[in-house]
């Protein structure tokens, strides 16, 4: 393939285990502060590990989205004053998926012992998608700006509503399939504590008779704005050994790129995703093949993205995702269960970081070995395996 390439990540520097979990509440406008969120996700994480903030000496985060727990905030507010290795390369999307291979390094060289990454959003509470959150981030590009919004192709819904109307056209995709993505979404979210949408159910009638938001979407097919936070706690697998929590370690990673980046509208492969580059590394690392996953989380901010990585990432063929969908297989206790807290679709919308802390939160308890969580920008995808240690 020609539109796009995989990024050489190479192999983990050390073992690398998530030995910590933690949120802050996911809700609709909270009048908190995305830092206020984020240094609450990231203590209950430390708790989580049964550590303290004197034990984190590593800290990741991503400086692109405002407000967010940096080293600076960090110290002020858990008054930390010893040594603290930073990356800028954390936070949520593709990074909730690559900051454990960053961190490999350091906790292989001692440059840290204990790292923890957080995200945080207060979308809800800014009350506009224009205002920082994610509409914002793609009108300030100047490609978008002069070539696309001028003909009405923005902002994301928009995108993402000819994706999918394209992939209708080339592989017979319904717009029940793409219910049952919601259907589905929406009925772990009511098994979920904490989930935004826990108390709405969603059948497929009610789905069909949404009114149409942009032609084939429904705004059940697209992400909510809300407030959240996540966070998790990196440590070396023999540290993590020592520790309170059953051992869930990181077995591949991957990062794929679009050349074309978040110009959907000049990429060739219309309706395929960079997962395509990111998802054969990271089964090749960890040593496995998709037939050997328990348990998905992807980053889904339309449900026409989950049906595309399902493909992608080599669970089905293309073209066939929407059939597994409306055979029931994303549901708990199926084939292939899929965001099983709800997804950015009716769980929260925190651009990915509650995808890794449910995922691990899957394979600490009965029933699943091993779980995949893919992350997604548009401009790239990673793919971070993880698997409950023996």
């Amino acid at each position: 393939m020609t539109w796009g390439h995989s990024e050489p990540l190479g192999d983990l520097a050390t073992g690398v285990a998530i030995a910590g979990i933690g949120e802050a509440p996911h809700t609709r406008a909270s009048g908190r502060t995305a830092a206020e969120m984020a240094a609450e996700a990231v203590a209950a994480a430390i708790a989580d590990a049964g550590l303290t903030p004197a034990d984190i000496d590593g800290l990741m985060w991503h400086p692109a989205f405002v407000g967010q727990l940096d080293a600076d905030a960090f110290r002020r507010h858990y008054r930390h004053d010893g040594p603290l290795w930073t990356s800028a390369q954390g936070g949520g999307m593709v990074w909730a998926g690559t900051a454990p291979h960053t961190a490999a390094r350091a906790l292989a060289d001692g440059s840290a012992r204990h790292i923890v990454n957080s995200f945080a959003v207060a979308w809800a509470t800014q009350r506009s998608a224009m205002e920082g959150g994610p509409g914002q981030s793609h009108a300030q590009k100047v490609t978008k700006r002069q070539l696309e919004v001028p003909f009405g192709w923005f902002p994301q819904p928009v995108y993402f509503a000819t994706i999918a109307r394209r992939h209708m056209h080339e592989y017979g995709t319904t717009v029940e399939q793409l219910g049952h993505v919601a259907v589905t979404t929406r009925h772990h979210a009511t098994l979920t504590p904490g989930a935004v949408m826990r108390d709405r159910p969603l059948t497929l009638d009610a789905y069909l008779a949404s009114p149409p938001v942009a032609e084939p979407f429904r705004k059940e097919d697209c992400s909510l704005i809300s407030d959240g936070a996540g966070a998790y706690v990196m440590t070396t697998v023999e540290r993590a050994r020592d520790l309170r929590r059953p051992v869930v370690e990181v077995a591949g990673v991957g990062l794929g790129t679009s050349h074309t980046g978040s110009h959907w509208a000049q990429q060739p492969a219309f309706t395929s995703t960079p997962q395509v580059f990111a998802g054969p590394d990271a089964f090749a690392m960890a040593g496995i093949t998709p037939s050997e996953v328990d348990v998905l989380e992807l980053y889904d901010p339309f449900t026409i993205v989950t049906l595309m990585q399902l493909e992608d990432l080599g669970f089905c063929a293309k073209g066939e995702a929407g059939p597994l969908a409306e055979s029931g297989a994303l549901r708990i206790g199926a084939r292939l269960p899929t965001n099983t807290h709800g997804g950015l679709l009716s769980h929260s919308y925190v651009l990915g970081i509650a995808h890794v802390t449910e995922l691990v939160r899957r394979l600490r308890g009965p029933g699943a070995e091993i779980g995949l969580y893919g992350g997604y920008t548009g401009a790239q995808a990673s793919t971070l395996i993880l698997r409950r240690a023996r």
